[in-house]
């Protein structure tokens, strides 16, 4: 079974290790396993991530979750080919406005 594969254009997973905290890393390493898993996919199970559709945007912007209790996110898109974009991981402050920095932060969008 082939991994789905991730594209990163934005540099969100270097960005990811600059700005996470250390003991959140291999929960974000853990979020890109299960978002390049095919299985996941097939199945639309995302145990760990919970991966669905942000309400409200018309680009198709979907969350999946670092860690939810402290609100680490990752804004994925579907690309072209089966590709899935890495958008941004947005920090725990930033959670709960997350339609508004979508609609604010519109380049890193396609």
């Amino acid at each position: 079974m082939e991994p789905k594969p991730l594209k990163d254009k934005q540099g969100a997973i270097a960005q990811a290790y600059r700005i996470l905290p250390e003991d959140l890393r291999t929960s974000f390493l853990e979020a890109l396993a299960e978002l390049e898993d095919n299985a996941c996919h097939r199945a639309h199970h995302f145990p760990h991530t919970q991966l669905h559709k942000v309400a409200g945007t018309k680009k198709n912007v979907y969350r999946a979750y670092i860690d939810k209790i402290s609100g680490w996110r990752i804004h994925v898109q579907y690309g072209e080919n089966n590709y899935i974009e890495i958008n941004e991981v947005l920090t725990g402050k930033e959670h709960d406005d997350g339609l508004k920095i979508i609609n604010r932060r519109k380049n890193k969008y396609s």
